[in-house]
Order: C-alpha cells, then sequence, then structure tokens
C-alpha cells in the first residue's frame, strides 16, 4: 500500500486542527463553569521562556495552513502575512500581536481549516520533491516537500498542539488523550 502526499499531509493538518479546536472549547467551558477570566488561560504557559496558550494555538493553525499552502505549490502572501509566516518567524519570536480571546482563536482555527480543506489531491501529490523555501532570520534553509512534512511541518503542527493541551490540562481542564488524537478511525473488515 501506498500512501500519497495530499493523504500524509491534508487530512492529518484538518484531523489535527479540529482536535486542537475541540481542546481549545473545553478550556473555555473550564473558564466559564469556573469563574476564571479567560484571558487567565489564554496568557498561561508552562515555562516563562515558552509561549502562552494563545500564541501555541495560533502557530498551530497559521503553521498547518501554511504548511498546506507551501506543499500545494500555491503563490504565498506577502511574507510577512500572519497566516503564513510562521515559518519565518523562528526563534526570534517576531510575532505581531495574535488573537487573544477564545472566540478570536477559534475563528483562526477555521480559517485555516477553509484553506487547508479546500486543497485538492492533484494540487498536494507529487510534491514530494518540491522545492520549499523557509527563511529564518535572513538565511534561506531549502527543503523537498516530503521532508518539509515529514520533518518539519507535522512534528512543529503537534509540538505546539501539545503544548496547548499541556497548558489547559495544567490549568485543570478535564482532558483526556483522545481529546488530542480524535476519535479512532477504524478500518472495516469484509
Amino acid at each position: 500500500m501506498t500512501i500519497s502526499m495530499y493523504q500524509a499531509s491534508i487530512p492529518v493538518f484538518a484531523r489535527a486542527l479540529t482536535n486542537c479546536r475541540g481542546i481549545l472549547a473545553k478550556g473555555e467551558a473550564h473558564t466559564a463553569t469556573n469563574g476564571i477570566a479567560p484571558t487567565v488561560l489564554l496568557e498561561s504557559r508552562l515555562a516563562t521562556d515558552m509561549f502562552p496558550l494563545h500564541r501555541q494555538v495560533q502557530i498551530a493553525a497559521d503553521g498547518a495552513r501554511g504548511a498546506a499552502v507551501r506543499l500545494a505549490g500555491l503563490p504565498l502572501p506577502d511574507p510577512e502575512a500572519e497566516d503564513v509566516a510562521v515559518f519565518n518567524r523562528g526563534i526570534q519570536h517576531s510575532f505581531p500581536p495574535g488573537p487573544v480571546s477564545f472566540a478570536a482563536l477559534t475563528a483562526r482555527i477555521d480559517s485555516a481549516l477553509a484553506v487547508i480543506e479546500a486543497l485538492r489531491p492533484e494540487q498536494v501529490d507529487g510534491s514530494e520533491a518540491r522545492v520549499i523555501d523557509v527563511t529564518l532570520g535572513g538565511r534561506t534553509r531549502r527543503f523537498a516537500g516530503l521532508p518539509f512534512l515529514l520533518l518539519y511541518a507535522l512534528p512543529n503542527l503537534q509540538f505546539h498542539i501539545a503544548m496547548a493541551y499541556a497548558i489547559l490540562r495544567q490549568a485543570g481542564v478535564a482532558l483526556g488523550k483522545q481529546d488530542f488524537e480524535g476519535p479512532a478511525t477504524y478500518l472495516s473488515l469484509p
């Protein structure tokens, strides 16, 4: 059995962001139920040198959108456009102000999902060797599509969603492994 670049990317991005949206919804419900100001959770972080919850979610949404657009070979908007520039920001942490409300973060995820889910297999398939340039701090790193996806984009996405999950879990939000993974997908056997 073979797997196409589309199958290895677009449904994975979409599912991860959908799960992230669910995690975020549980965080928002937790604030309402427990009388916690939403900004308390949105500004929470695991360590002082790590990004807060709202930035973790922003990076996950923007990173998935940016990776999908790059894999599809679509022209990128202005290099500093917030919705694709996450890979170009790196450790410099030069992010513009992002959404700092549950509604704004959910809208950002939904916007990313709309872009991702609009892509067709023929746009992404065959991108294993597509050249993808990412510039960080004036230094350009050149990837082929497959290593970009497997060794850079997917780990980046999973890391930031895991951090959002961990921040909310540490704050007492009732989350479990299934919230992170989503519902199991089973193969129907004859």
